[in-house]
């Protein structure tokens, strides 16, 4: 099913992936998927790499989730190193499969540019054009509350999101950790004449040095609330436990603002993922 309709019966909650590099990470992946399907999200969703490999490992997986049926699959499609021919032939790869969304990404360029081919798109609002054009898919456009780590300045982020979300169908955030942003971002994006549905991506903190990794690549705040309330803790468990309380208060405080759903991000585990669906009350045990 297509995620537009999907939010358009109400609010939808899903989990994000990552694909797996080698064969013990396909079967954590696989024990993941096997752990939430039975809490019966509206969707899953797959990221996407800028290398050729990462490429590959996204597609079959979104492909596997496809034929399963169960629960569609979004699947996360960067411009970066690709040409016209290329996105045409995943497109039709995933249509064969029956894959009904995409995340449509401008990506990041690796350290090592040769890692990558040429690209007939430069910017994520080139390839929104050109699958728009080019398919029927669903797609999905990338909005940062705290704006892009590369843009120049708040009002061209703004205005860049809003002219990829006037063709799109939906936006999703990179995960924050402070309701305010997310409320920001959406009255932004209404003030400039765009109401379509933000989802926004809720990160469980599992591991304190992953997060300082993560936020530094996505230009998310690490609040000073968030570093005194984990520093006490050093096992894993405590940490998991924390970040779990963390994210339940994050979205119970989403719903409240009328956030269209909610998107949590894994780190392909699911026992965080679980225990905030469970403690929303969301889907089966």
């Amino acid at each position: 099913m297509r995620v537009v309709d999907l939010l358009a019966r109400g609010r939808t909650f899903s989990f994000e992936f990552f694909p797996p590099k080698t064969a013990e990470a396909q079967a954590q992946l696989t024990t993941t998927i096997a752990e939430l399907a039975p809490l019966h999200p509206d969707f899953f969703s797959v990221t996407y790499g800028a290398q050729g490999g990462e490429r590959t490992r996204t597609r079959d997986v979104v492909v596997a989730l496809a034929h399963n049926g169960s629960i569609p699959p979004v699947a996360h499609l960067t411009c970066v190193g690709h040409t016209e021919a290329e996105i045409d032939m995943l497109l039709g790869e995933y249509k064969a499969a029956g894959v009904k969304n995409i995340l449509a990404l401008g990506g990041d360029q690796p350290a090592d540019p040769t890692q990558v081919g040429p690209s007939d798109f430069r910017f994520a609002q080139d390839l929104v054009e050109y699958v728009q054009a080019n398919s029927d898919i669903c797609i999905g456009v990338a909005a940062h509350p705290e704006v892009h780590p590369r843009s120049p300045s708040r009002e061209s982020d703004r205005q860049h999101l809003a002219e990829k979300l006037r063709l799109a169908d939906f936006a999703m955030t990179q995960f924050f950790f402070d309701v305010d942003h997310y409320q920001r971002l959406v009255d932004e994006l209404s003030a400039l004449g765009v109401h379509k549905p933000v989802l926004p991506g809720v990160m469980p903190v599992t591991n304190k040095s992953q997060l300082v990794r993560m936020a530094q690549m996505s230009g998310s705040e690490i609040p000073q609330w968030l570093n005194d309330r984990l520093a006490p803790f050093e096992s894993p468990n405590d940490i998991r436990q924390a970040g779990v309380e963390i994210a339940t208060q994050l979205c119970t405080e989403l719903l409240a603002a009328g956030a269209p759903g909610l998107h949590i991000y894994t780190l392909n585990r699911s026992t965080a993922a679980r225990e905030i669906a469970l403690n929303l009350g969301l889907g089966q045990a």
